[in-house]
């Protein structure tokens, strides 16, 4: 039982950066503006993004069996109460869910009535990652003491770069014009 929990949190404490990272590489994908960084998001993106979805996946078995040990006995109650637990737990089931459809959305778009393009996957994509960070700050007891240090101020960068990404796309932001190659 310790074992499962053990690779719990090790799935899950890899799994949210490697989310993170494919949100942050997902904004700068297709702003050819960004230069650089749009290159490194190009080269990156997929393989990032696969990576932290098999991750997570890993992360959403583990943490299934993980919560029914302790339901049902066989593993230690954590610290917070079971309602909490489970509370917590239906969240990442959610998040879950949401990251799938936006899989199954990029991978077999014509599945859908109205295939799907880009915006309607990374919406699904972007309120997976939403409630992971709800379920990773709320029942991540290994990560508690960096809400403030490291998960806020990576939060708000995100949502910087991601406002950044909109207003050039907008126009109401230029930026240089990228250099040919």
């Amino acid at each position: 039982m310790e074992l499962i929990w053990y690779l719990d949190r090790a799935a899950a404490l890899v799994a949210y950066p490697a989310l993170y990272l494919a949100v942050l590489t997902g904004i700068f994908y297709s702003a050819r503006s960004f230069g650089p960084l749009h290159r490194l998001a190009r080269s990156v993106h997929i393989e990032v993004s696969v990576f932290a979805m098999l991750v997570t996946l890993l992360h959403g078995v583990l943490g299934v069996l993980d919560t029914w040990f302790i339901v049902s006995g066989a593993a230690p109650q954590p610290a917070y109460s079971t309602t909490y637990l489970l509370a917590g737990v239906v969240v990442g089931v959610g998040a879950l869910q949401l990251l799938v459809v936006a899989v199954l959305g990029f991978l077999d778009a014509r599945r859908f009535e109205r295939p799907w393009g880009p915006r309607v996957v990374h919406a699904f994509a972007y309120g997976g990652f939403g409630f992971a960070t709800i379920h990773a700050a709320a029942i991540g007891t290994d990560v508690a003491g960096l809400i403030r240090p490291v998960f806020g101020p990576a939060i708000v960068f995100l949502v910087y770069a991601l406002l950044l990404r909109l207003l050039v796309d907008s126009g109401r932001l230029s930026t240089p014009a990228p250099a040919e190659q």
